[in-house]
């Protein structure tokens, strides 16, 4: 497989191709985070008719064992395309915080436990940062993409700070807790339109929408 590194600046892979009824793109997105599927849809627009894992008889967990985020997208995408032979792209997102050296990392979702459960994972990161003055951290997202067997992967990355507790009743995730920079919002006291036009994923999926664009 040939390999584009693409850098444009960012659990989930999505089938791409046209239906000749009304030459609209179907992309299916395989995560079981519909906030995820939500917040890409409205990234990407009209143009792309996007389906679940679901439909198209796909139940098992896909495969996320690599030591990066890079990784674990690429991962993803391989094991789609690779298993259904459908051009696709995955994604995969970390929290990095500075003063954790570099964690949660890979195991953002997980942070707090199997159960992956948001309030689990913030009420861990509240506990390891109580009292610790450097509360520097960044978002990132890798979108990675398979057409024809060629692979190409996309960045985004969100710089800000965590807060001392949350604030903000919106988003998912960390987004209580996480305030980017040039801003005195968190994440989740944002409406969707604010915060995707400087959050990480909004990064990536912007320059794959562009990307796919040119095909």
């Amino acid at each position: 497989m040939e390999l584009f590194n693409i850098y444009y600046c960012s659990i989930s892979a999505l089938f791409i191709h046209d239906d000749c009824s009304d030459n609209m793109k179907k992309l299916v997105f395989a995560t079981a985070n519909q906030n995820k599927v939500r917040e890409i849809q409205q990234m990407m627009g009209d143009a792309y008719n996007f389906q679940s894992l679901i439909d198209i008889g796909c139940h098992e967990d896909i495969p996320e064992t690599q030591p990066t985020i890079e990784g674990n997208a690429l991962q993803k995408a391989r094991y789609v395309y690779e298993k259904y032979g459908a051009n696709c792209f995955s994604e995969d997102t970390g929290l990095l915080i500075d003063a954790l050296n570099g964690a949660p990392g890979v195991y953002t979702a997980r942070y707090g436990g199997p159960q992956k459960n948001p309030e689990d994972n913030m009420n861990k990161v509240l506990k390891e940062l109580k009292g610790v003055k450097d509360r520097n951290a960044h978002f990132k997202t890798v979108i990675a993409l398979i057409i024809d067997g060629n692979e190409y992967t996309f960045e985004g990355i969100a710089a800000g700070t965590i807060c001392n507790e949350r604030t903000g009743s919106g988003g998912f995730g960390y987004d209580p807790v996480f305030m980017p920079e040039k801003s005195n919002k968190s994440f989740a006291q944002m409406s969707a339109r604010e915060k995707d036009s400087i959050s990480h994923r909004g990064k990536a999926t912007a320059k794959l929408k562009e990307f796919l664009r040119s095909l």
